[in-house]
């Protein structure tokens, strides 16, 4: 009697180290992907016409694996969210630190997910508005931008949140203001050269993105939108889905 008692207590005793050495591992995890992404995220105060730039994904939810890329949401000035990113695009890439391709079977560890802009008028994200996704947008968090425009942002989301959210200072919120090299592009890429540029690029992006998804479709119900208002990557939503539905 007392040895079955004992080996009843030695299996929960073991049961109880093997779950707290596994969420250990999982918070050492977590630090070490915050770490290496902060280091990564500082080209985003160089880069004209983004407002500022929050974490979200594993990152925000802290469902972190190794092979983890870094979901962001990047909001653009209105007028030039083709040429915001455009330029993301172009930093991260000559960086070798940006995904390129929209299907999740890529190797993408530790590379930036450029996978959704938005703009003032799209700052209200776009339904559904489930379990998952209010979990996942509470928990953004900024990496660049001004508090104030970032407060805006979640100000107009505050009625699907169902619960305020505001601005809090964050040891991870490194870069607050803009570099002068990203004003001084501002200025260039403004007026009426700078619409000409947008829609050049634009047209370019558009042309590609739909190339892209005729050579690679979209997996389980998409959330693909490409619009002067809001550019959105998600091509396979079937893994929120499975989630929500045990939520």
């Amino acid at each position: 009697m007392a040895l079955n008692r004992w080996c009843l207590e030695s299996r929960n005793w073991l049961k109880k180290m093997s779950d707290e050495i596994k969420k250990r591992r999982q918070q050492v995890l977590y630090d070490k992907k915050w770490e290496k992404f902060l280091k990564r995220a500082w080209p985003f105060r160089h880069i004209p016409f983004v407002d500022f730039v929050l974490a979200a994904g594993s990152l925000a939810y802290g469902n972190i694996r190794k092979e983890s890329d870094f979901d962001v949401i990047v909001a653009a000035r209105s007028g030039r969210i083709f040429t915001a990113r455009f330029f993301c695009a172009a930093a991260f890439g000559l960086l070798g630190w940006r995904r390129k391709r929209l299907s999740h079977d890529e190797t993408a560890a530790d590379k930036v997910c450029l996978n959704h802009f938005v703009i003032p008028a799209s700052y209200r994200l776009s339904p559904p508005h489930n379990v998952y996704w209010k979990n996942l947008y509470f928990n953004l968090v900024p990496v660049f931008g001004d508090p104030v425009r970032i407060n805006e942002f979640f100000a107009v989301n505050g009625d699907w949140l169902e619960e305020e959210k505001k601005y809090r200072d964050d040891l991870r919120h490194l870069h607050k203001s803009s570099s002068r090299l990203k004003i001084f592009f501002e200025e260039i890429f403004s007026g009426k050269f700078g619409d000409a540029i947008e829609r050049f690029l634009k047209k370019i992006q558009v042309r590609r993105i739909e190339r892209s998804l005729k050579s690679d479709a979209p997996g389980y119900k998409p959330r693909i939108i490409y619009s002067d208002r809001e550019l959105e990557f998600h091509p396979d939503t079937k893994r929120i889905e499975i989630w929500y539905s045990l939520s």
